[in-house]
């Protein structure tokens, strides 16, 4: 038998504390989990759970206080930012609510962002147009931001995080602008590139309609994964694809 596949994202005992009134609040508390290649894991969690902590620490925009966060297999727990810059570019691919499109840009031009901002191989141009034929909007290519629906602002901003061919898609409520017919169109679509590609999704959300279509859900409520498959030790002390339909307009 062959080793086993490393996987796209792995969390080993992290914790995260900031502090406050001359201590420490611990707002990740032991948090261990896995998640293998071309899965599709929600991640569900009340305001001031930690899932937002959570989410920075695996995009590695903010450090870790213990424990190790590997992506694709490489520990960024504690790598300078001049390496970091170049993993996350290469590694982690980021949905936000908001869509985070540059409004001056033309579709094509933003999905072309994070390939020149990294070592890839091909014409940027090429790339994103495949990506956006992709996710069904190659007749969109020239559009602006302010010329295309929520919905397919979110197609943009999905075809853009999958450019670089990352290890793996982090989605952070990616319906939650999104009316109910368009936030199906956007679940569909991540079906879809599944199907095609095989790409590993991490979708933070609250809505219990995003994580039933998850093959698996992670519970976070103060800091803890409420249903790991082991449970975690006390945290140690803190020192000071199918054919694409067009998306609704």
């Amino acid at each position: 038998m062959g080793a086993p596949e490393t996987p796209a994202l792995e969390a080993r005992q992290v914790t995260r504390a900031l502090p406050l009134a001359g201590g420490f609040v611990q707002i990740l508390r032991g948090i261990s989990f896995a998640v293998q290649r071309g899965e599709f894991v929600a991640l569900m969690g009340p305001s001031g759970s930690g899932k937002s902590t959570l989410l920075g620490v695996i995009a590695g925009l903010d450090r870790p206080t213990t424990g190790r966060m590997l992506v694709d297999g490489i520990d960024i727990t504690t790598m300078p930012e001049s390496r970091l810059a170049g993993v996350r570019n290469a590694k982690i691919g980021m949905v936000f609510q908001a869509y985070n499109l540059i409004p001056t840009l033309s579709a094509q031009e933003n999905v072309e962002v994070p390939l020149y901002a990294g070592q890839h191989p091909g014409s940027p141009a090429v790339r994103a147009r495949q990506m956006l034929d992709m996710v069904g909007l190659g007749e969109r290519a020239t559009h602006r931001p302010n010329q295309l629906s929520g919905g397919e602002q979110q197609r943009v901003a999905i075809a853009r995080a999958l450019a670089t061919d990352p290890a793996i898609v982090i989605a952070d409520e990616p319906t939650g602008n999104l009316d109910a017919a368009n936030g199906e169109n956007i679940l569909a679509l991540i079906a879809a590139l599944r199907a095609r590609t095989g790409t590993t999704f991490l979708v933070a959300t609250h809505d219990q309609h995003v994580a039933e279509r998850a093959e698996r859900t992670l519970h976070i409520v103060d800091g803890l994964l409420t249903d790991s498959a082991t449970p975690a030790p006390p945290p140690p002390a803190v020192d000071a694809v199918p054919e694409l339909a067009p998306p609704p307009a």
